[in-house]
């Protein structure tokens, strides 16, 4: 998006028309049922505002009983939504005509109130784009345009706040400060980080006009105040997350993970639940990446993770699975069907070769051969019906099996044909060349507690 100059007051109409011209949209049609519980927001950060809103008529959820918080909203949307929480607010200017907004247009009215009173622009070419989808530092420039707001303090001082605050458009600097110092701005999960070129969602719009009521006192803040930004309390507040919280996490690169008892891999998971620390704050929001390794535990495994890495930033962690001490022998038959959908150690690869320098290995669109020679390898010198029969068993099972990136790396490829997997375990149990190896189950096995307490800057 290229900086727009303000010192114009046309330039200052385009800004605002941009900032209003990206709403992600609720919905094709607007939202028609009004009421004060929805049931895909209980227990939500925005639970309080989006009742009160709705108690007010401003917003309206869905005829399934639902408000859809996470869906964008559309320019049209947002001038029917903005006209209902401020319908007293003073015409400022002429109605501007749209020629992509005829009379017969369900929110033809909005519009024309919304552009009339500051609210929104259009863009040249008398133009108004009423489907487009807003980004979140465009309403926020929005709502201070038409509240007629300005920051009493040098811009950068009050967004050096943001952890983000280099990503914020020149055009929409002004109007943030001054969303900023009347606290406006709210940035959930984490309050330290805007997303300025985020499309705003349903629940952000939301939180935006809750706090820009509040801020006119026409209501009580009900948002969160960790959620809130503005004030050097939010550039100190910290994350504390005690020792014995758990961390749930998924790995959705393989059904399963398949390594040696004394090996240590490498290996990177997704949290899956949103991480709070003691005053109930979400401290690890869910999505991040936990960092760690699988090790050698007890004749089994356990994963040991040595950091989080949360909107691209590391801090570091101790936390651990349970010890994972389901093995098996290649001999058991059950463990060709382990196989079709694992990801396999580079030990365990080695195993299934036959002889130690034929390891599966990831080597770009070479994966599929290594995984070829492998099998290759174990079959070598067998009765040829035997091999075959292997192979039909794996290719029965229909399943792939991870490769492995060089040294002691699980990568997420699944390349291994179930019957290369078939024939290679084959071979190796003919060949004599067995041994035992863990299985892990990724939905049940890799949770982590948090053996000691951390702080998130």
């Amino acid at each position: 998006m290229s900086v727009i100059n303000l010192k114009s007051s046309p330039a200052l109409l385009v800004a605002v028309s941009l900032v209003t011209s990206s709403l992600a949209p609720l919905a094709i049609a607007p939202p028609s049922q009004a009421q004060s519980s929805f049931s895909d927001v209980q227990g939500s950060w925005a639970q309080p505002c989006i009742s009160e809103l709705s108690q007010r008529g401003i917003i309206s959820g869905y005829p399934d009983g639902t408000f859809r918080p996470n869906n964008p909203v559309t320019r049209a949307e947002y001038a029917a939504m903005v006209g209902k929480a401020f319908p007293n607010a003073a015409r400022v200017r002429a109605a501007a005509r749209f020629v992509d907004v005829p009379s017969t247009f369900w929110a033809y009215s909005a519009i024309s109130f919304a552009s009339q009173t500051g609210f929104l622009s259009g863009y040249p070419g008398g133009v108004f784009n009423p489907s487009q989808n807003i980004p979140r530092a465009q309403v926020l420039v929005s709502l201070t345009s038409g509240l007629n707001y300005t920051p009493t303090q040098p811009v950068a001082t009050v967004l050096g706040i943001y952890a983000d605050a280099s990503a914020i458009p020149g055009y929409a600097q002004t109007g943030i400060a001054a969303a900023t110092e009347r606290r406006m701005v709210v940035n959930y999960p984490d309050v330290r980080y805007l997303n300025p070129n985020q499309l705003a969602s349903r629940a952000d719009v939301s939180a935006f006009l809750c706090q820009a009521l509040a801020s006119t006192g026409q209501v009580a803040s009900v948002i969160p105040a960790q959620y809130i930004a503005g004030g050097g309390a939010v550039a100190e507040q910290k994350a504390q997350i005690v020792a014995g919280t758990s961390i749930p996490v998924s790995y959705t690169a393989a059904q399963g993970i398949v390594i040696r008892p004394d090996e240590t891999v490498d290996l990177t998971v997704t949290v899956a639940a949103d991480v709070r620390d003691s005053s109930g704050a979400v401290a690890i929001p869910a999505g991040s990446q936990v960092v760690g390794q699988l090790v050698p535990v007890q004749g089994g495994s356990q994963f040991v993770a040595r950091s989080v890495v949360i909107n691209g930033r590391s801090y570091a962690i101790n936390a651990s699975s349970s010890v994972i001490q389901t093995t098996k022998n290649l001999r058991d038959p059950s463990l060709t069907k382990i196989l079709g959908g694992a990801a396999l150690s580079t030990g365990v690869a080695a195993i299934i070769g036959g002889t130690s320098g034929d390891r599966l290995h990831n080597a770009g669109n070479l994966i599929l051969a290594g995984t070829v020679g492998a099998a290759v390898g174990a079959n070598q010198g067998r009765n040829f019906g035997s091999a075959i029969r292997d192979a039909a068993i794996g290719a029965a099972l229909g399943a792939g099996a991870a490769a492995v990136t060089g040294d002691r790396t699980i990568t997420p490829k699944k390349v291994i044909t179930g019957a290369a997997a078939g024939a290679a375990v084959g071979g190796a149990i003919d060949r004599g060349t067995v041994g035992e190896v863990v299985v892990i189950n990724p939905s049940a096995d890799l949770n982590l507690t948090l053996n000691s307490s951390v702080t998130i800057p």
